[in-house]
Order: C-alpha cells, then sequence, then structure tokens
C-alpha cells in the first residue's frame, strides 16, 4: 500500500511546506497552516475539453457582439463593472458577513430576468427556502430565475451545460468543492481549483459568472492571491455595521475603470441606489457647522465626492499626544501635522488630534491634505470655516501645494452642490472654463490658511 503523502498549506496564501509552521514566512499570518493531501504528483483530469478548430485571428477579423455587455439595470452596479456585466467574464465580490453581498446579487438577478435573462443562482450555504424567503422580501419574482442549493461543483457544471443560462451565480466559492482535490472545502486548493474550473466555464461556454468570496478579518480577500488574478474583475463591498450606506468598490476590472465606486443604502426593501452621494454626506453640514469642519473634494475612480473632515485638537493629558483618525491614513496625518510645526509654527506637540471622515467613507487619496490641514488649523484657532468654500489639494513636505488630477470634474461638483468658492493648487491648469463658482489657486500652504480663513474669521 503506498504510503500517503501530506503537505501544509497557508490559507493565507497559499505558501507550501513539508512540515507545520506556527507563522508563514511568505505572508506572515500565524496559525494559518492547514495539512492537505499532496497530489501534486498525480494529474489532474481536464475538466473542460478545450477545441482545437479555434485559430488565430488577425484583430481586425475579430467581430464583437453588439450585446457584448448586459445592464443590471442598476446603474450604481453597472457603473462599478464599467458599464454592465460582460459576456463570459468571471467577477469575483468580497465584502463582510451581512455586509448584503448576496441581497444586491439577487436584485441584480430580478432585473436581469425582466430583461428575459436566464440567470441561475448556486446557493452552496443556504437551502433554497432561505433564498426564497429574501426573495420575497426584495420583491424579486421571476419565471428565468433558477435556484441551485448545491456544493459539488461536478454537479453545478452538468447543470450550467444543460441550462446554458446568461448569468451564473455562486455563493460562495469557499463552500463548494471538487471531488478531484481530496481536502475539505474552502481549503487553498479547493478554492483555486474550483475558481480554475469556473473560470474555464465562463470563458468556453460564454457565459457569464459571479462569485462570492469571504474576507479575513483582517479585510484582505480570503483565499490564495492567485484567485485575485484569476477573475477578470474584483469588487470589494464595504460599509460600516453601524450605518446603512454601502459601498461597492472596484479594485480590479479588466473591462472597465479601477477604483470606481458605487454607493447604496441598505434598506428594508433591500439595497436603493443612492444617486448624488455627496448631498448624502453633507445633509448635515449647514446645521451643525463648527470650528474644526471643512469639505473636502474627493475623487473615486471617475465619481468627485464632496465629504466632511472633522477634527478636534485638545491639550493632552498623557504625556504623549494621541493621534487618532477615522476614515484616512494615520500616516499621513502625521505628515500633515509634522509639516503644520514646522513650516506654519503650529505647536501641536502637547496637543491631541482626533480627525474624522463624515458619512463612513475612507478617504486615500492625497488631494484630501489640504482639507485635513485647514480643519485642524480652525479648530486651534477656534474659527469657522466658510461654508460655502471646498477644498482640494496635496501637501509636500515643503509646505507647498501640489496638483490633483480629475480638476475640472472637482469644481463642476462643487459648483452643482451650491458651493461659491474652491481652493486649488496654483499648479493646476484649466482646460475650460468653468463658471459659477469663484476658484482661488495657492501656492503655499499659508496661502491656503490665509485665503481660506484669514478674510472670513478675522473678527
Amino acid at each position: 500500500m503506498a504510503k500517503i503523502k501530506s503537505k501544509y498549506v497557508c490559507q493565507n496564501c497559499g505558501y507550501e511546506t513539508a512540515g507545520y509552521l506556527g507563522k508563514c514566512p511568505e505572508c506572515g499570518g500565524w496559525g494559518t497552516f492547514v495539512e492537505e493531501l499532496d497530489t501534486s504528483g498525480k494529474t489532474c483530469k481536464q475538466t473542460i475539453d478545450i477545441p482545437d478548430d479555434v485559430q488565430p485571428m488577425r484583430l481586425n477579423e475579430i467581430e464583437m457582439n453588439s450585446e457584448i455587455r448586459m445592464s443590471t439595470n442598476i446603474s450604481e452596479f453597472d457603473r462599478v463593472l464599467g458599464g454592465g456585466i460582460v459576456q463570459g467574464s468571471l467577477v469575483l465580490i468580497a465584502g463582510d458577513p451581512g455586509i448584503g453581498k448576496s441581497t444586491i446579487l439577487l436584485q441584480t438577478s430580478g432585473e436581469l430576468c425582466k430583461n428575459n435573462k436566464k440567470v441561475l443562482y448556486v446557493s452552496a450555504e443556504e437551502s433554497a427556502s432561505q433564498i426564497k424567503l429574501r426573495a420575497e422580501r426584495l420583491g424579486v419574482k421571476s419565471e428565468n430565475l433558477y435556484i441551485y442549493p448545491q456544493t459539488n461543483l461536478e454537479l453545478i457544471k452538468k447543470h450550467i451545460e444543460d441550462m446554458m443560462p446568461d448569468l451564473v451565480i455562486v455563493d460562495s466559492i469557499q463552500a463548494i468543492y471538487t471531488s478531484q482535490i481530496q481536502s475539505s472545502a474552502g481549503s487553498v486548493s479547493q478554492i483555486r481549483e474550483c475558481c480554475n474550473m469556473l473560470m474555464q466555464i465562463a470563458k468556453s461556454k460564454n457565459i457569464s459568472t459571479i462569485v462570492i468570496g469571504h474576507v479575513t478579518k483582517e479585510g484582505n480577500i480570503a483565499g490564495p492571491k492567485v484567485l485575485e488574478h484569476m477573475v477578470d474583475t474584483v469588487i470589494q463591498f464595504e460599509g460600516d455595521k453601524y450605518k446603512s450606506y454601502r459601498i461597492l468598490r472596484s479594485i480590479k476590472n479588466r473591462f472597465g475603470n479601477t477604483s470606481e465606486v458605487g454607493i447604496f443604502e441598505m434598506g428594508n426593501k433591500g439595497l436603493t441606489e443612492v444617486i448624488n452621494p455627496s448631498e448624502l454626506f453633507l445633509k448635515e453640514y449647514n446645521q451643525t457647522q463648527t470650528p474644526g469642519s471643512t469639505i473636502i473634494v474627493t475623487s473615486e475612480g471617475t465619481r468627485p465626492l464632496l465629504v466632511e473632515i472633522q477634527a478636534l485638537v485638545g491639550t493632552t493629558p498623557y504625556p504623549a499626544p494621541r493621534r487618532v483618525t477615522n476614515g484616512v491614513d494615520t500616516g499621513r496625518v502625521l505628515q500633515i501635522l509634522a509639516v503644520l510645526e514646522k513650516r506654519i509654527g503650529l505647536n501641536l506637540s502637547k496637543q491631541d488630534v482626533y480627525v474624522n471622515v463624515i458619512g463612513g467613507i475612507d478617504v486615500n487619496e492625497p488631494a484630501a491634505d489640504l482639507g485635513i490641514a485647514l480643519a485642524i488649523v480652525t479648530c486651534v484657532r477656534d474659527v469657522v470655516f466658510d461654508s460655502h468654500t471646498a477644498i482640494v489639494g496635496e501637501i509636500g513636505l515643503s509646505g507647498e501645494i501640489r496638483a490633483v488630477n480629475h480638476i475640472e470634474r472637482r469644481i463642476t461638483e462643487a459648483q452643482k452642490l451650491g458651493f461659491k468658492r474652491i481652493i486649488i493648487p496654483e499648479a493646476n491648469e484649466l482646460q475650460e472654463n468653468i463658471k459659477g463658482i469663484e476658484i482661488i489657486k495657492v501656492k503655499k500652504i499659508l496661502e491656503a490658511i490665509t485665503r481660506g480663513i484669514g478674510n472670513d474669521n478675522e473678527q
């Protein structure tokens, strides 16, 4: 009898070793190794027959179908996908438990069925009656929507080939398994092989496939990194469990812009689109305007968003002052504080500094630097910033204000929401003449402070 060989595989990155290790040398994770059977010496049976009649073609000879994309009738979802679901594409959607992944895909299925599209919803974690209960709550009713509770990928493949649907939804990739791999569902080997089989089905049959994935406690997509490389599009579902807003963010997209976002609001009847998210984030700005509050124009993909930045500065009772941030990078705030101390002479060495982004959205781009700095300065001076002025600009270490991208879109968005002035970097050259809003160009951070709060709050 042949000896059964085993190996230990890291469930975070897929690193393999012959013996158990407490810490993964590849990703640094602790306690992530799981024993699996070593099947490297065996030849896996080809699951999809690749046609041998396909020949190389000239680029100019390739004909494209006019219906290359399927619209979901959900404009925010279409925006993130790049205009709709591309035929034969493989999409991965990941997010925290209960964030709304199954909800939005069930709503999408209902909308596609209204356009006479056939959808196969493979549920590996819920029963058919549980899916039916959610569908009734969401108001999804269609004869073209098929629910298939199954975890065996070979059976799923058989039904896909028999039905030939327009869209296949797999909920979720961590719960299904293939009998060709002798390890439990959710292991690195199972996830990698199952995703590879689904990719081959999608490409060979020209069937669009959406796969739901889990995330780790750090917020990263669970499974090997190769999973993200296999799929065509990676979408992250973000949101605060204490708030009703949800953000659908494109991390990777072979058919559209990356970092594109869609804004939704979770209600009793599912997710509803937020057409103008800037108005949502600024709804209470004029009512609760206090020192330390400014409005920045951030850019998520191709969409400009106006969000409120709040800063609170106070004397610390501790030997080391605290730096607490929510929604912005802490390292970026520390850099801004260092520039304010060195270039402006603002003494913050014995002050606690708190910076918060209102609305639960994360602002990661450097264009928010100037807004954060002015929020801190207005709090220290105890003055109220002009409520009709928006801010955009990146701060360099020497105190200069650097140019940002998509400046025309940012100015136009601020103008649409009723702002009368906007502070932008002097290095930005406007390609078009925008009327109806005063554009203030600044070169240094001191100039931005003087022109931003000096004229309005010198009483």
